[in-house]
C-alpha cells in the first residue's frame, strides 16, 4: 500500500517540530494576534444564540446518525447524483483518488485547473500528483494562494496562511506575481484578483471539495467567504468534486443545523457570505460535466473504533485550533499534517492507521488536555477523551519497552505494603544527590526527567515511618 500523504514526508515528530517553532518569535506573535482575534469574535457570535447548546447536540446526533447509516446513505447519494446527470467515482485511498482526478483532467486535455479551497484534496496530496502528471493546479482561495506562491505549507484549517503577516504576504506577491503592492489588505486582495481573473475565464476544469452532500437530493454544498469558489463552480465546463465519505447529511432539514453551526464557529459570522449548492448537471447553466470522487483514505478503519470514530463528525470549522494553548504557541506546521491542532491530533493518527509511525504516534501527546477544544466544538467531539484513548493505543503498539517494564515494576511494588515501604526507604537515599533541596541531575534513565525539570529532594523519613514512630 502506498504511503498516506495526510502527513508530510520528512516531517519531524511533534516535540521536535514544536521546539523549533517555539524559538520563532515572529511566528508566535502572528499566531497570538490571529487566534486571539478569531476567538473573541466567535465567542460574541455564539453568545447571540440562545439555543446554541441545543444546536450543538443536534449536530452531534445528526453526524452520529450519518456514521451509523453511512453505507446506505452513500448508495443513496450515488443514485441521486447519477439521476441528475453526474458521475460518481469511488476511491479507496489517496493514490486511487489522485489517479481518478488526473485521468479526468487528461480526458478534458487540461494543462491547468482552478481549485476551490479543499481539505480533502490537500489530504491526498492532489496538487503534487497533478503536477507530476503534467497538470498545474491553481489555488484560488486567497490564503491557499499565499501558501502556494510562497512554496509553503498550510498551518490552519480555515486560514492556511495564519502564520504569515501582511509584510510577508506583500513580499511573496511582489516576488511571484511581479507586481508592486502595499501591505494594505485591500491592495493585497486586489493583486490576487487581478492575478486570478484570467484564470477563471480561460480554465476549462475546476476542482472543489465539499462541506456537505445531501443524500436524498444529491446536492453538493460549498461554503466560502471570498467568491472565488462561486467562480470555480460556475464558469468551467467540467467540475470535479473530491469529498470524504463522511461529509453526508441525510436531508435538507439536517443541513439547516450546520448552516447555523459552521459560520459562527469558523468565521464568527451569522451566516455564510457565499453558500454554493449544485445538484448534478443543468443543461446550458454551469458546468456540463460533473464528477464526484468519494474518498475513504482511512475513514472506514476509523469508523471501526467506537471511541475514535467521533473524529469523523468534524465539519472543519477550526474552532478547536483557535482556543488551543498548544496550537497558539507552536503553529500548525508543527503537526506535520494537513490537519493541525486538536482535531488533527486525533484525526491524523487514525487516517494514517499505523501507530508505529513516529509522527502519527507523537500527535496524541500534542495537548495539555485542558478541554477547551470540546467546549467550542460545534458537533461536541470529545477530543480529550479520544486523545487519552489514542495514547493508550500508542503505548500498546510499542509493546515491551523500558518504560512499560518500569511501569510493570512499579505496579508490582505498589501491590505490596512491605515492598512499598522498602522502596520508600531506598528512595530516601536520593537526598544525598540533592543540592539546595533539589536534584538537578540524575544518571540515565533519570536524566530524561532532569534534563527539563528538577526533582525535589526526598525526606529522610517517610510520613508512614514518622506516623508509626510518633503516633503508632
Amino acid at each position: 500500500m502506498a504511503r498516506n500523504p495526510v502527513t508530510w514526508l520528512g516531517s519531524p515528530t511533534f516535540p521536535k517540530a514544536a521546539k523549533t517553532a517555539l524559538a520563532d518569535t515572529q511566528l508566535r506573535q502572528n499566531l497570538r494576534k490571529a487566534t486571539g482575534t478569531i476567538r473573541g469574535r466567535r465567542a460574541a457570535a455564539v453568545a447571540e444564540m440562545t439555543d446554541w447548546e441545543q444546536l450543538r447536540v443536534a449536530g452531534e446526533q445528526i453526524k452520529d446518525d450519518v456514521l451509523a447509516r453511512l453505507d446506505t446513505l452513500l448508495v443513496q447519494l450515488e443514485e441521486s447524483v447519477t439521476a441528475r446527470g453526474g458521475t460518481v467515482h469511488w476511491a479507496r485511498d489517496a493514490e486511487e483518488a489522485n489517479r481518478i482526478v488526473l485521468d479526468l483532467c487528461r480526458a478534458e486535455d487540461a494543462q491547468e485547473v482552478v481549485k476551490v479551497k479543499s481539505m480533502a484534496t490537500a489530504e491526498i496530496g492532489l496538487n503534487e500528483a497533478l503536477e507530476a502528471g503534467g497538470v498545474h493546479a491553481i489555488e484560488t482561495d486567497l490564503a491557499e494562494l499565499i501558501v502556494q506562491l510562497g512554496d509553503d505549507r498550510p498551518s490552519h484549517i480555515l486560514v492556511p496562511a495564519i502564520h504569515r503577516n501582511r509584510s510577508e504576504i506583500r513580499e511573496i506577491f511582489q516576488r511571484r506575481m511581479g507586481v508592486e503592492v502595499s501591505d494594505e489588505p485591500a491592495d493585497l486582495a486586489e493583486a490576487a484578483r487581478s492575478y486570478l481573473r484570467q484564470k477563471f475565464l480561460t480554465t476549462k476544469v475546476a476542482i472543489s471539495g465539499a462541506n456537505f452532500a445531501v443524500a436524498d437530493t444529491g446536492s453538493i454544498v460549498v461554503l466560502e467567504s471570498e467568491g472565488n469558489g462561486r467562480m470555480c463552480l460556475t464558469l468551467p465546463d467540467t467540475l470535479i468534486t473530491v469529498m470524504g465519505i463522511e461529509k453526508l447529511v441525510p436531508s435538507w432539514q439536517d443541513l439547516e443545523v450546520f448552516l447555523q453551526l459552521l459560520p459562527r464557529s469558523s468565521t464568527a459570522e451569522r451566516m455564510n457570505p457565499y453558500t454554493s449548492v449544485w445538484t448534478g448537471v443543468t443543461p446550458g447553466d454551469g458546468p456540463q460535466r460533473f464528477h464526484l470522487v468519494l474518498i475513504d483514505n482511512g475513514r472506514t478503519a476509523t469508523l471501526k473504533d467506537s471511541v475514535g470514530r467521533q473524529a469523523l463528525r468534524c465539519i472543519r470549522c477550526s474552532a478547536c485550533l483557535n482556543v488551543c494553548p498548544v496550537y497558539e504557541r507552536t503553529g500548525g506546521q508543527s503537526y506535520g499534517s494537513v490537519y493541525p491542532g486538536p482535531i488533527g491530533a486525533i484525526l491524523t493518527p487514525q487516517l494514517v492507521g499505523d501507530l508505529h509511525d513516529p509522527l502519527a504516534a507523537s500527535l496524541p501527546y500534542a495537548s495539555s488536555l485542558c478541554g477547551a477544544c470540546f467546549e467550542v466544538c460545534p458537533v461536541r467531539i470529545d477530543i480529550p477523551s479520544v486523545l487519552t484513548h489514542l495514547r493508550a493505543e500508542v503505548v500498546a503498539a510499542k509493546g515491551r519497552t523500558p518504560e512499560s517494564i518500569a511501569m510493570a515494576a512499579a505496579a508490582w511494588m505498589f501491590a505490596s505494603a512491605s515492598r512499598y515501604e522498602k522502596a520508600q526507604k531506598a528512595g530516601s537515599l536520593a537526598r544525598f544527590l540533592a543540592k539546595d533541596g533539589k536534584i538537578t541531575s540524575l544518571p540515565w534513565p533519570g536524566s530524561k526527567w532532569t534534563s527539563s525539570r528538577d526533582v525535589p529532594a526526598p525526606p529522610k523519613e517517610s510520613f508512614r515511618a514518622w506516623w508509626r514512630k510518633n503516633r503508632g
